[in-house]
């Protein structure tokens, strides 16, 4: 598996200084877990699963969550499970050269995941693990020592990405102790943890409210600060936390616009790509992209999509640039040499070897899986690479 790997090599060779390099689903947690990228949900009932998980994978997504829980009608998961488990069969027999991303089931109850294991049999290796719902250190036990006692009986590695959107966690008076404990819950069963995902859908909805494509989801105050406090507590980089991946965008175009574009036009005047800056602007991927960055902004790495299209934008804002690179490079240099600070090669900023050095090493794991960008690149050269294929 490789990030852009549908692009054609002298149009990667154009684009990175440094190619994503490969990995596969047996890689470290933490390569996998920065590999992510944009996460496509599809609800599980789909009777095309299979070739779908086969096009997306093709066409360069790299996981994806089959989802048995709240995209199911509840009198519908049995089938829907029956479809699942039959599709992944149908997918696992088209062998390991297929472009097959990371697939994971979210389930609804826990005596899912041994009934699934079981059902798939042989063919369990096209999993790679399972979404938790509604998880806290009061109901993630059970689910945690079931993909474990799972992958023990199977021989096979099994990942966990439990969901923070539980009201334990929502609500002010009871967050704080809810995260510690799920904190150490998560701690306990660490080698299972791939990542911890944000239900920005289930956050809001304890509100009553939702929010429009023109704002982000850090706009909506009571749920920015739930994902503050997550981050806070689950995403410290000082070997306690996890990686923690950013909240769903739900929207599809097709509607009016009440505020101004937020996409500036001057990086697509300078490509030359007017047309490219419209179409996002028409499909409202404008909203998306802010909301990329200010995820990263906030420590988040990856993201929930519900639609293909809200991949390469994922991706192209995942890629590291030239700069972030180069200056991630001198701050480990002069980290190794003792510390201190240092100016940045581009005039801009300064580089401070120890306040830095967990950054530069967040950059380094990034630009493992996701690329250097060459130096004239951006993010609009990454979009329109990824249109044209």
């Amino acid at each position: 598996m490789r990030h852009f790997h549908d692009l054609d090599q002298a149009v990667r060779e154009r684009l990175f200084a440094r190619p994503p390099q490969w990995f596969d689903r047996h890689a470290r947690l933490e390569t996998l877990a920065g590999a992510l990228g944009a996460t496509l949900y599809m609800p599980a009932t789909r009777l095309t699963l299979s070739q779908d998980l086969l096009r997306q994978g093709a066409a360069g997504v790299m996981s994806c969550v089959v989802c048995l829980e709240d995209a199911i009608p509840d009198d519908m998961v049995a089938a829907a499970q029956t479809n699942v488990v039959a599709q992944l069969r149908t997918l696992a027999a088209h062998g390991d050269d297929a472009p097959v991303p990371l697939v994971f089931i979210r389930v609804r109850h826990v005596e899912q995941i041994p009934a699934i294991v079981g059902a798939l049999g042989e063919q369990l290796p096209i999993l790679s693990g399972f979404v938790l719902p509604k998880f806290t250190d009061l109901t993630g036990d059970a689910y945690l020592d079931a993909i474990e006692d799972a992958a023990l009986s199977s021989g096979q590695r099994l990942l966990a990405m439990p969901v923070i959107e539980s009201p334990d966690v929502i609500y002010r008076e009871s967050r704080q102790e809810t995260l510690i404990g799920t904190s150490r819950l998560l701690a306990k069963h660490r080698e299972s943890v791939l990542a911890v995902r944000i239900g920005a859908t289930d956050l809001c909805a304890a509100y009553g409210i939702r929010r429009s494509p023109e704002l982000t989801v850090y706009d909506v105050g009571a749920v920015a600060d739930v994902i503050y406090d997550v981050v806070n507590i689950l995403g410290r980089s000082d070997g306690s936390g996890f990686t923690v991946t950013g909240p769903v965008w739900e929207y599809f175009p097709n509607r009016d616009r009440l505020f101004k574009p937020q996409l500036r036009q001057s990086p697509f005047e300078a490509r030359q790509a007017p047309v490219l800056r419209h179409q996002l602007i028409t499909s409202d991927m404008d909203g998306l992209l802010r909301e990329i960055v200010l995820d990263k902004a906030n420590g988040l790495i990856g993201k929930t999509v519900i639609h293909p299209s809200h991949v390469a934008a994922v991706h192209a804002l995942s890629v590291v640039t030239y700069e972030e690179y180069a200056d991630a490079t001198d701050v480990l240099g002069q980290h190794d040499a003792g510390g201190g600070v240092l100016a940045s090669r581009f005039g801009n900023k300064m580089n401070e070897a120890k306040p830095h050095f967990a950054w530069a090493e967040r950059i380094m794991a990034r630009a493992a899986v996701f690329g250097v960008a060459a130096e004239d690149v951006n993010f609009v050269d990454l979009l329109a690479a990824r249109e044209i294929a």
